[in-house]
């Protein structure tokens, strides 16, 4: 977001009003009528652009509440997912138990198998 576009029609604008109250003091018809001209046209988009500046940051600052709790519920999703997995602790844990893990289960019951078929 820039507010490059609202401090440079904000320039242009006083710098036409300041033209166009030094215009009419000195009797310069001409110029006041000429910059007079042009000061509501400048004006308008200057409000507009106020306008459009502060419904910017507040819909920004709006957001960010909504996207705090977004980002809440994927760490807590996170951490879940992280708790239910099989911790290699678990798994070397069991195997200094002399406990079967789940990949020793397999292997010992295929082998068992093998020999009951010879």
């Amino acid at each position: 977001m820039s507010f490059r576009p609202l401090v440079f029609v904000s320039g242009l604008t006083l710098g036409d009003y300041l033209l166009w109250k030094l215009s009419l003091s000195t009797h310069h018809d001409t110029l006041a009528l000429v910059s007079g001209l042009t000061l509501p046209p400048l004006g308008a988009a200057c409000l507009w652009l106020v306008v459009l500046a502060v419904m910017r940051l507040v819909a920004r600052h709006t957001r960010l509440p909504a996207r705090r709790a977004e980002r809440r519920r994927i760490v807590r999703v996170r951490r879940a997912r992280i708790r239910r997995r099989p911790s290699a602790t678990r798994r070397a844990g069991s195997a200094m138990t002399g406990e079967p893990g789940p990949a020793q289960q397999t292997t010992s019951s295929a082998s068992s198998s093998g020999k009951l078929a010879a």
